[in-house]
This record gives C-alpha cells, sequence and structure tokens, in this order.
C-alpha cells in the first residue's frame, strides 16, 4: 500500500472514533453537567450543601436553623422589707482575763492540785511548795522578838523606878535621858521585830498558790519535784478567763459617727467562728478605741461576749457582724439578680408579655445573698436570676418553676 493510501485509512479512524464521542456525550444530558459544576465549586473550596435551598439545614456557617423559642429563665420578685444596716468583719478573740503564776518564794514544788486544761475556780489550790525552811525562817523571828520584848520590858521597869527618883531629884537628868533613850530604841527594836515575824509568816503563805481568777488552766510547765524560784521568767501555768471574752475587730472610720451615736444603747454584734454552721454568739459593743489607725483608716472596736458555751475560743479568728442600725422598706433583690455591664450594674426584668427589659440599678449595699437597691426597680417587679448569659433585650423568656414552687407569671 502506498503512503498516501495509509494516511487516508488513519484520518477516516480519527474521524469515526470524534463522532462517537460526541453522540456519547449528548446523550447523557443535562444532568451530568450540572455535577460537572457541582464538581467545579467544590474545588473552589465551596461545600456541597451551599447550593441547596435557604431552611435546608446545612448553611456554609453551620446555620442555626429556624428561629429559637423562648429562652428558660429563673425568677423572683424584688421584695420590699425591714433590712438591717450590717458591717462585717473578722475579729479575734481574746480573753477577759489573762493571769501567769509565777512563784513569789523559791523552794521545791511539792504538788499539783489540777489537771492541765482544766476549768479552775478563783481560790482554788493549783500548787504547794516546801515550806520548811520558811517554817524555820518564823521561828527565829518570833525568838528575836520574845527577847528584844523582854529586854524592853525591864528597861520599862527600870524607867518607871528612875522616873519616881528623878521626881524627887535622886537622879541625874543625863541617867534619866539616857534610860529614857535605851526604852525608846528598844521599842522601834520590838517594832522591826513584829514586822520580821509578819513577813516571815506571809514567806509561808505563798508556798500555797491559789488561782486569783476562775478560767481555764493552759499547759503545765513545771512538775512535782522542780525547783520553784521567786519571780521565775517563766510561769508556772497561765490561766485564761474565756467566759466572759472580748472579740476585737476593725470598723472603717467613716463609720465612727454612727458607732459614737449608738454607744450608750449598746450596738448588737454576733459572732461566729469560721466554717460553723450553729447558731451565732450575741454580744454588745464595750470599746471603742480613742484614736484611727491611719494606716488603715479603721477604728478598734471591742465587743464582749458570755461566751457561757465556750465557742469563742482566745486567739480564734471569727466572722463579725455588726448591727449599725435597721432600714425599713428597703428593696431586695437575690444577689444572682444584678450583673456587670459596660453602663454599671443591671437586673432583667421581665414583663407581661414574657419578654425581658435591662434596667440599670443602683446598689445601696449587700448583705450575705441579699441586695438593697437604691433605685431602678420598684416592689414587685420580677428579676432574671438565671439564665441571663442567653438573654438580649426584648428576648422572650419562659419562667422554671422552682422546686415544688408554683410558676411565676409576672
Amino acid at each position: 500500500m502506498s503512503r498516501a493510501a495509509s494516511a487516508s485509512s488513519i484520518l477516516k479512524l480519527a474521524t469515526a472514533a470524534t463522532v462517537v464521542l460526541l453522540l456519547t456525550s449528548c446523550s447523557k444530558g443535562p444532568a451530568d453537567g450540572a455535577a460537572v459544576a457541582t464538581g467545579d465549586t467544590a474545588g473552589r473550596g465551596g461545600r456541597a450543601g451551599d447550593a441547596a435551598a435557604p431552611g435546608g439545614g446545612g448553611g456554609g456557617r453551620g446555620g442555626r436553623g429556624g428561629p429559637s423559642g423562648p429562652v428558660p429563665i429563673s425568677a423572683t420578685a424584688v421584695v420590699q422589707k425591714a433590712m438591717p444596716v450590717n458591717v462585717r468583719a473578722v475579729g479575734n478573740v481574746e480573753p477577759s482575763t489573762t493571769v501567769d503564776i509565777r512563784a513569789q518564794v523559791t523552794g521545791a514544788l511539792t504538788s499539783v492540785g489540777f489537771v492541765e486544761g482544766q476549768e479552775v475556780t478563783a481560790g482554788q489550790l493549783l500548787f504547794t511548795l516546801d515550806s520548811r525552811p520558811l517554817d524555820v525562817a518564823v521561828k527565829q523571828a518570833e525568838a528575836a522578838l520574845a527577847r528584844d520584848s523582854a529586854s524592853l520590858k525591864g528597861l520599862q521597869n527600870q524607867l518607871a523606878r528612875q522616873t519616881d527618883l528623878f521626881g524627887r531629884g535622886l537622879v541625874a537628868k543625863s541617867d534619866f535621858d539616857a534610860l529614857n533613850t535605851q526604852v525608846n530604841a528598844l521599842t522601834a527594836t520590838v517594832q522591826a521585830d513584829t514586822a520580821v515575824v509578819e513577813n516571815a509568816r506571809l514567806q509561808v503563805t505563798y508556798t500555797k498558790i491559789l488561782a486569783p481568777v476562775s478560767g481555764r488552766t493552759g499547759a503545765l510547765l513545771e512538775h512535782e519535784g522542780s525547783l520553784v524560784r521567786a519571780n521565775d521568767t517563766s510561769p508556772l501555768v497561765v490561766i485564761n478567763q474565756v467566759s466572759p471574752a472580748f472579740v476585737s475587730f476593725a470598723v472603717p472610720a467613716q463609720l465612727l459617727p454612727k458607732l459614737t451615736s449608738r454607744r450608750g444603747t449598746g450596738l448588737a454584734v454576733r459572732a461566729a467562728p469560721a466554717g460553723s454552721t450553729g447558731n451565732d454568739s450575741n454580744g454588745t459593743v464595750t470599746f471603742i478605741d480613742n484614736a484611727v489607725d491611719p494606716q488603715t483608716d479603721s477604728v478598734r472596736v471591742k465587743a464582749t461576749f458570755q461566751n457561757k458555751d465556750r465557742r469563742l475560743w482566745p486567739g480564734a479568728f471569727v466572722d463579725v457582724t455588726l448591727q449599725l442600725a435597721v432600714e425599713n422598706g428597703a428593696l431586695v433583690v437575690p444577689q444572682s439578680a444584678v450583673q456587670p455591664s459596660q453602663q454599671g450594674q443591671i437586673v432583667y426584668i421581665v414583663k407581661q408579655d414574657q419578654t425581658v427589659e435591662v434596667r440599670p440599678v443602683k446598689v445601696a449595699r449587700t448583705d450575705g445573698n441579699d441586695v438593697v437597691i437604691e433605685s431602678g426597680v420598684t416592689a414587685g417587679e420580677t428579676v432574671v436570676t438565671d439564665g441571663q448569659l442567653r438573654l438580649t433585650p426584648g428576648a422572650k423568656v419562659t419562667i422554671k418553676p422552682a422546686a415544688g414552687a408554683p410558676r411565676i407569671t409576672p
């Protein structure tokens, strides 16, 4: 076959293949073309769901679907009631009396009349020291007194005779004066001897150490057999009188006028150990310091508690509540109802149509879980206490009733 014939055959085969391909493409219809377009869109970073109709639930931004329902919240009513004006602080418990028991004489400790940590009463025997050396000193002093008393009596008898003779001019005046001087000197000696005897007897009484006040004893620092010296630097034991007890705490100096104005009637104070769940102990302000601490701008106040149940322990820190006054008709909401914002503190008010309104408020003070509102709400209005993060002004809400409580309808 010639080259011209071969080229002609190849051209015919290529033309026939092209015709077959065109016929096949046309027979597939427009659906394939849509598939290609969709493929192009996906290739450019789009999603198949982007081509879906609106509201199809597959939006390119993770669509939320249709409009959401009412936001569930918790709410309560604004209450108007009497509220105490309280000052809260941390106080420190102090014993009403602290006594360091020390020996006043030197001697061996022969007995201890209590157990450390025991409650003792005033006049109770605590310690006994060896009194034998002091008993000997008493006898010596008494002997000296008896000797000098006898000498004085002899001189006084002699002076009585000399006085009669001197009156009749039988004794020289110089001799009479000398004898009178001896009597006066020996009288002074007897008086000194009497004082020595009294002091020696007093020293014997110091060997019996009694409790000067009622209270609770601390750790026993000396035991039987120890040699105790007069006025040692360390005490034998320390007694704290815890009934009554004092609680000392600091109050801001700006409240000083209110404190001093009610000092005569007495200010009520409550105190409780940190973390305790029982009833608070009740006391009364009995001391206000005479100067303000310039470093803290506060004044030291002390309250007295009877503390018969021994709940307040010396040295412990307690939560103190000082009641300055009682405000009648205060508007009160829970602390959870008040929210911070860029414009200040706000509350969400639930209106009659079950929508919420943002209301700025001015807070007067906070007392525990109660917040006293100075302005911004009225008694009886319903405020949101939980669920504020999902709210916007005008949002529709539904109020969740508390467990066992009826549903609130604004």
